[in-house]
């Protein structure tokens, strides 16, 4: 069974940084594209990164671009997110995505 449990959210001021992490099992991780989206309170969700398989490929939304970055590490089954220079309407529960199927998601807040 697909379990994605992400990690790392937390409150910080606007310019500050984090770094999400999302740990996945139950299916080959090497062999899929991830993705991280995000759901700020009352919104949609919102596409924010992919990665491709292998890591050698990455695709930002504008809004983030320049300031995240995706990553993995395939022997750890592991998705990561910096999140750098962070401002206010980055707020939202962040959630890794593979296919649609996403974990409980982790909470970032950034305000004053």
């Amino acid at each position: 069974e697909v379990e994605l449990v992400e990690s790392g959210g937390g409150s910080v001021h606007p310019g500050g940084s984090l770094n999400l992490s999302c740990a996945a099992s139950g299916f080959a991780f090497d062999m899929y594209t991830m993705n991280w989206v995000r759901q700020a309170p009352g919104k949609g969700v919102d596409w924010v990164s992919t990665i491709n398989y292998a890591g050698t490929s990455t695709y930002y939304a504008d809004s983030v671009k320049g300031r995240f970055t995706i990553s993995r590490d395939n022997t750890k089954n592991t998705l990561y997110l910096q999140l750098n220079s962070l401002k206010t309407e980055d707020t939202a529960m962040y959630y890794c995505d593979k296919d649609g199927r996403r974990g409980q998601g982790t909470q970032v807040t950034v305000s004053s």
